[in-house]
């Protein structure tokens, strides 16, 4: 509980600064604008490679915990697909607002997995997360980008121009860099790895700040159903469907409970960039965050024990 609860009020903390911050010191758009694109460009793909060209996965069973991480989100986000019309109608969303709800039900936080995952279970616990990074964040970012093109405000037509989207994506590119570091074991100057790092640092503020820029304080008086059911899927049968498919692969002690982990956290800030992008609709995305982000100081928690004990 107290490793799950150190995670999530900082991160809480953050986005309530970023919300007092865009109604104070920084009210102009233009600056939140500009955070949004160097955290997108520039500062997460740093921490997406440092992560996973630096992981030692001798330990880990990553073809069992890639299988469990990206078997149920795939399961999931078919789901979520294959329901889009009724979803739509019954919860009063746009096309826009679609893609948010895809985004809030699917992606994952990774400043959280990986700050849990490190208290919990130290550097072990850390290269199963690093798995996470390696195999989920390329796969959820081409499942939003693909998402955002077909049903975002700003939407494409065409295999060529979801391929250019696809290929624009710095956080799938940079995952492909680190882990052709990591596995080709490319010597890569200390100094350059320090520079990679402090950048890398630099974007989980960043990120939050802008997540909570983005908040109508108004809204999470009274969240919408999208919402709500964006906790349902994330924060309850995401890691029930993830930790069931580990534990049927044999998976135990560390790497399960890192499974559990990384399917449990809220959804990630970075979809809000993302969305800002592309066309979503990013204030219905930060109220999911924020809102999921509250929530799983008491879902994560039961999550975790439950695993503890299989």
């Amino acid at each position: 509980m107290a490793a799950v609860l150190g995670a999530l009020v900082p991160v809480f903390l953050i986005i309530a600064l970023g919300a007092a911050l865009k109604r104070g010191l920084l009210p102009e758009a233009s600056h939140w604008i500009a955070l949004e694109r160097l955290t997108y460009y520039v500062l997460f793909p740093a921490l997406l490679i440092v992560s996973i060209s630096r992981a030692s996965l001798g330990n880990v069973a990553v073809l069992e915990v890639s299988i469990a991480l990206l078997g149920s989100v795939g399961l999931l986000g078919l789901v979520v697909s294959l329901l889009r019309r009724p979803l739509t109608r019954g919860l009063g969303l746009t096309g826009p607002g679609y893609t948010s709800l895809f985004q809030g039900a699917l992606r994952w936080n990774t400043y959280i997995a990986l700050a849990v995952s490190g208290t919990l279970a130290g550097p072990a616990g850390l290269a199963v997360a690093a798995v996470g990074l390696a195999v989920l964040i390329p796969s959820l970012n081409a499942m939003s980008v693909l998402v955002l093109a077909r049903h975002g405000e700003n939407s494409v037509a065409g295999t060529r121009n979801l391929l250019l989207q696809l290929a624009r994506n710095p956080f799938i590119w940079s995952c492909a860099i680190g882990a052709a570091i990591n596995a080709l074991a490319v010597p890569i100057p200390p100094v350059i790895v320090t520079f990679g790092d402090i950048l890398g640092r630099a974007s989980l503020a960043l990120g939050l700040l802008v997540v909570g820029a983005g908040l109508r304080l108004g809204d999470l008086r009274r969240p919408r159903p999208a919402t709500w059911f964006t906790c349902l899927v994330k924060l309850i049968a995401l890691p029930a469907v993830a930790v069931a498919i580990g534990f049927a692969l044999g998976l135990k002690e560390v790497d399960l409970m890192i499974v559990a982990v990384g399917a449990s956290v809220p959804s990630a800030p970075n979809g809000y960039v993302l969305a800002r992008q592309m066309g979503g609709d990013a204030p219905l995305l930060a109220e999911m965050l924020t809102v999921q982000t509250l929530l799983a100081a008491l879902t994560m928690p039961v999550v975790i024990a439950i695993v503890s004990h299989l």
